[in-house]
């Protein structure tokens, strides 16, 4: 299989709520792997969030599929004028790079890649196809360091992604390190 064979669909806002049921059992079978370990607790609390995510400004999802099958998922959605985002960084970063308006940052909530599907370059097509044609300054994200996460952190280099700093974003949560791809200019 090439990345060629994959078909990468996109859906939008409301659309991209319905589309659920289609990569949740990629999101059971990615996130049951280490370093993650999610049982049925995270992944009531997955779906949760992502019915609220979908609701969001400039909510975008991506489906890779070979044929029937899901190889793998993308979304995020715009940062809101009121995001607490920044403020999940240890190390307070400058006011003006935290400044969010609604339309200055995209975030990626999640790219995933089955593991039958990887080293393959869908990872490269998700993202690609998440960012195309938008209209934004920046993209950012989180992730696992290294080593847990060094295929997701190679990758994220590769693209251009920098490390801004190292997030918490919520109390029992692992440390992620926080990362911003400039695309202005």
């Amino acid at each position: 299989m090439t990345p060629a064979e994959v078909a990468y669909e996109r859906y939008e806002g409301r659309e991209a709520a319905r589309q659920l049921d289609c990569f949740l059992p990629a999101y059971e079978e990615v996130y049951a792997e280490p370093p993650y370990c999610e049982g049925p607790s995270d992944v009531a609390a997955f779906i949760e969030h992502y019915l609220v995510h979908a609701q969001r400004s400039g909510m975008r999802l991506i489906i890779a599929r070979d044929g029937d099958e899901t190889a793998g998922f993308a979304y995020g959605y715009l940062l809101p004028s009121s995001s607490g985002w920044w403020s999940n960084v240890r190390e307070p970063l400058p006011r003006d790079f935290t400044r969010e308006d609604g339309t200055r940052t995209w975030v990626i909530l999640e790219l995933a890649v089955r593991k039958p599907w990887r080293r393959r370059g869908i990872a490269t097509g998700l993202h690609a196809t998440l960012l195309e044609g938008l209209s934004v300054e920046r993209v950012t994200l989180t992730t696992r360091p290294e080593p847990e996460a060094a295929a997701a952190q190679r990758a994220y280099a590769a693209w251009g992604y920098r490390k801004v700093g190292v997030s918490h974003p919520w109390e029992d949560a692992p440390f992620y390190d926080a990362m911003v791809l400039d695309l202005a200019g």
